[in-house]
């Protein structure tokens, strides 16, 4: 319940706005709480004796239950994107990526 009201919480601020100055301070907080995080969860999950076990008993149901959600959202973010972005936001973004 302390996630969701932390997000929440992030949420309201984001949609809020925070001033242009606070904007890459936000995004280089965002990338070390990001990497702690990930960081965190192998400590949690190299600690655990039996994880190559139960990893290798899941076998192919753990990569198919990880890969799946992987290829849905892709798939339903290019679909989305080719719907609701604008066409000129579009090209503007394509000239940037070359």
């Amino acid at each position: 319940m302390l996630t969701l009201a932390i997000m929440l919480a992030g949420g309201v601020i984001g949609f809020i706005g925070l001033p242009k100055r606070v904007h890459a301070v936000n995004l280089k907080v965002q990338v070390a709480c990001t990497a702690l995080l990930i960081f965190a969860m192998g400590v949690s999950l190299g600690s655990r004796e039996d994880f190559f076990r139960e990893l290798a008993a899941m076998g192919w149901e753990a990569l198919v239950l990880s890969v799946l959600p992987i290829v849905g959202s892709t798939i339903c973010v290019y679909f989305l994107t080719e719907r609701f972005l604008p066409k000129k936001e579009k090209r503007r973004h394509d000239r940037h990526r070359r």
